[in-house]
């Protein structure tokens, strides 16, 4: 059977609709930033950004933009009413003491039991990009991620062991892909869902681990 990828719109709004009610939430730099223009319509979800942050809202409208009001990937966003920006310190004592419910992260490679690699490819010469992932990772209650789940040249992001230096372990519990939804267990991974018309042996064939129905 054929399949079709998830678009990062897709995939955005695939991960906004597992937020609860009432979460504090962190969105990463990249990829992750969509889901704040995919949150469903009358649910409370209070987004925060570690450059000092607290109740962002979706991005603005072109002609919009106001460049002194930015998330932590320089991109602009908007502040919805009772929302608040503070002290880079703060918002590190927020993501340090447990304070937010769930954070999605984009990922070079995660492994089946939930180890995390976001910072580095460990190629010489690049520039270290750790940014607050590590406190994420470990301070929030959930650790999410949001990446495509082969690289460019086909290979499975999804690994049995990350070989790129680790940002976090064992702190991955839920990973959205442009193909599958997946939950990482001590046991390895289990299915969530998966794109219509991708079978299961050849999700895992895709990538290379067995997968719990």
């Amino acid at each position: 059977m054929s399949y079709t990828k998830r678009s990062k719109q897709a995939l955005a709004q695939r991960v906004a609709q597992d937020i609860h009610d009432g979460a504090y939430v962190n969105l990463g730099i990249g990829m992750p930033t969509e889901v704040a223009n995919h949150i469903p319509a009358g649910r409370e979800v209070i987004l925060q950004s570690e450059n000092g942050i607290l109740g962002m809202g979706p991005a603005p409208a072109a002609g919009q933009e106001d460049y002194d009001l930015i998330n932590a990937g320089k991109q602009p966003v908007t502040l919805l009413p009772g929302g608040a920006y503070f002290h880079h310190a703060d918002s590190f004592a927020m993501m340090r003491g447990g304070h937010l419910d769930i954070c999605v992260l984009g990922a070079f490679q995660v492994s089946a039991t939930g180890d995390l690699a976001n910072w580095s490819t460990g190629e010489p010469g690049a520039i270290p990009a750790v940014g607050g992932a590590m406190d994420l990772a470990i301070g929030a209650k959930q650790t999410w991620v949001m990446m495509d789940l082969l690289t460019k040249s086909g290979e499975s992001k999804i690994v049995a062991q990350c070989s790129y230096p680790l940002t976090g372990i064992a702190c991955v519990k839920r990973i959205y892909t442009d193909l599958a939804t997946l939950a990482c267990t001590p046991q390895g991974l289990k299915l969530v869902d998966k794109v219509e018309g991708l079978g299961h042996a050849e999700l895992e064939a895709l990538v290379g681990l067995p997968i719990q129905a």
